[in-house]
């Protein structure tokens, strides 16, 4: 059951073509589980198939972070929360974060910016209305809750001094 303040839950399990040379879940296959993730959650608020037929439209992602903090082995079961961080007009801004199973400890996290878009012209257009009203809904549920740790997190180095 997900839990009053996630939008959507989605369970799945490492498959054996998922693990690379080293052992654990590739990089490559945690940004499919959570692209599943996002599959479940469009379907939950009504942006399934039937509704990209008969609209002609859709979302595309156009950013993505990732994070891991441990690792996920053949067999392992995992669950993905997603959450709305932000929704304005075409925009949508939504965080997953993956458990082990029924643990409480994150195992990777993953960020996203979406734009829905009218395939008619390949271009953004803003959200339905009642579209749009399900993800305010959900966007004000979850507005008291802390900001995820890596929401907003970049990829960068600390400074240093240089030295010859």
């Amino acid at each position: 059951m997900t839990p009053p303040h996630i939008a959507s839950t989605h369970r799945g399990a490492v498959l054996p073509d998922w693990i690379d040379s080293n052992g654990h879940m590739n990089l490559a296959y945690y940004l499919v589980a959570f692209d599943h993730a996002i599959d479940v959650f469009t379907d939950s608020i009504g942006m399934d198939r039937a509704y990209r037929d008969a609209h002609g439209s859709t979302i595309f992602v156009v950013e993505t972070h990732l994070t891991y903090a441990r690792e996920l082995v053949e067999g392992d079961g995992f669950r993905i929360e997603t959450r709305v961080l932000g929704v304005e007009g075409r925009k949508l801004r939504l965080f997953n974060v993956m458990y082990c199973g029924d643990e409480a400890d994150t195992v990777a996290t993953n960020e996203l910016m979406i734009l829905h878009v009218d395939m008619r012209t390949r271009r953004s257009a803003p959200f339905p209305a009642p579209i749009l009203a399900r993800l305010i809904e959900w966007e004000a549920r979850q507005a008291a809750l802390p900001p995820p740790p890596e929401a907003g997190r970049a990829i960068g180095l600390q400074n240093r001094t240089k030295t010859l």
